[in-house]
C-alpha cells in the first residue's frame, strides 16, 4: 500500500513538472511577448526595453531555471498591466469559480445519480429510455449555444437577464449558469451510475445475497449501490480537476468574475506571467484530483488495500 502511495505521489510531481515545461516553451514560441506588449508602431528600442524588462533577452535556459527558482521561492510572477501579484489576482477571481463550480457540481451529482439509478432501476422501460435520450442531449450540447439559449428566453419570455456582474450576487444568476456548466457532467453521471449499477446487480455477489434471502432494498442500498460507486468516484475527480477549466466558456456567455474569465483577458492581452500562473493553477488543480480520486481507491476498493 506504501508502494502504491508513493508511486501516485511521484506521478503527480513529474507530470506538474512537465506541465511547468510545456508551459513555459510554449508561451516562449507563440511568439514575441514584448513585440505584442509594445504598442503597434513602437520602434525596436522600445520593443527591446519591454525584451529586458521581461528577462527575454537572457539564454532560453537562464529563462527556464530561473523560472523555477521562483515558482520554487512561491513568486509567481506579476501582472504586466496592474503590476499587482498573479496569485493576488487569482485569489480576487477564485471564490466567484468555487462557488459556481461547487454549485455546478452538486446540481450535477444529485440530478445525474438519481436518473442514472431511477433508469437502471427501471431497465427497458420508457422512463429507461426518456433517462438515456436525456443523457445523449445533454452531452452532445455544447454549453456556450445552451448558455446563449437560457439568456434569451430568460430577456426575451420572462424580462431577466441573467449575465453580467449583477447577476452573479443572486441565486437566479447563480443557477443558470451551473445548470448550463453542469448539463453535459449531468449527462455522464447518468449513464455511467445506470451502466455501473446495472452490472453490478448481476454480479455473482448479488445473486448469492438473494439467495440467501436478503431483502431487495437491503441489496440494493448495502451492496449494489457502494460497489457501482467506485468507477463514479474517477469521474467525479475530473469533474473536481475541471471545476476552474472547464468554466472559461460558461463564465464568458454569463460574463460570470471568475478565473476562467480572467484567463480569457489574459491572454487576449498577452499577460504572460497571469497567464503562466493561471494555466499551471488548472493543471495543479486536475493532477491534484487526481491523486485524491486513486488515494480514495485505498479506501473504497480492499483489492488495492491487499497489493
Amino acid at each position: 500500500m506504501i508502494g502504491f502511495i508513493l508511486s501516485r505521489v511521484a506521478r503527480a510531481i513529474i507530470t506538474l513538472l512537465v506541465t511547468v515545461t510545456l508551459v513555459f516553451v510554449f508561451i516562449r514560441f507563440s511568439g514575441d511577448p514584448a513585440a505584442a506588449l509594445a504598442p503597434p508602431d513602437a520602434p525596436q528600442e522600445v520593443i527591446e526595453q519591454y525584451r529586458r524588462a521581461l528577462g527575454l533577452d537572457q539564454p532560453f535556459w537562464v529563462q527556464y531555471t530561473g523560472y523555477l527558482g521562483r515558482l520554487i521561492q512561491g513568486d509567481f510572477g506579476y501582472s504586466i498591466h496592474s503590476g499587482r501579484p498573479s496569485l493576488q489576482i487569482f485569489l480576487d477571481r477564485l471564490p466567484a469559480t468555487l462557488r459556481l463550480g461547487g454549485t455546478t457540481l452538486l446540481i450535477s451529482l444529485v440530478c445525474g445519480i438519481t436518473l442514472g439509478a431511477v433508469a437502471a432501476l427501471n431497465r427497458g422501460r420508457p422512463i429507461d429510455r426518456g433517462v438515456m435520450a436525456f443523457s445523449v442531449f445533454a452531452f452532445a450540447m455544447p454549453n456556450f449555444l445552451f448558455g446563449l439559449v437560457v439568456i434569451l428566453v430568460g430577456s426575451l419570455a420572462f424580462q431577466v437577464y441573467l449575465g453580467g456582474q449583477g447577476a452573479s450576487s443572486t441565486a437566479l444568476g447563480l443557477i443558470a449558469p451551473a445548470l448550463t456548466l453542469g448539463l453535459a457532467s449531468m449527462g455522464s453521471y447518468a449513464r455511467f451510475t445506470r451502466s455501473s449499477l446495472l452490472e453490478t446487480i448481476n454480479k455473482p455477489f448479488m445473486l448469492a445475497a438473494e439467495a440467501r434471502g436478503i431483502p431487495y432494498k437491503r441489496r440494493l442500498i448495502r451492496h449494489a449501490l457502494p460497489n457501482a460507486a467506485i468507477p463514479l468516484v474517477t469521474l467525479v475527480g475530473l469533474s473536481l480537476g475541471s471545476l476552474i477549466a472547464g468554466s472559461v466558456v460558461t463564465e464568458q456567455v454569463f460574463a460570470w468574475p471568475g478565473v476562467g474569465q480572467l484567463l480569457v483577458r489574459s491572454v487576449a492581452t498577452r499577460d504572460i506571467a497571469t497567464v503562466q500562473f493561471l494555466v499551471l493553477a488548472i493543471a495543479a488543480t486536475m493532477i491534484t484530483a487526481n491523486l485524491i480520486v486513486d488515494l480514495l481507491y485505498l479506501v473504497i476498493d480492499p483489492r488495492i488495500r491487499a497489493k
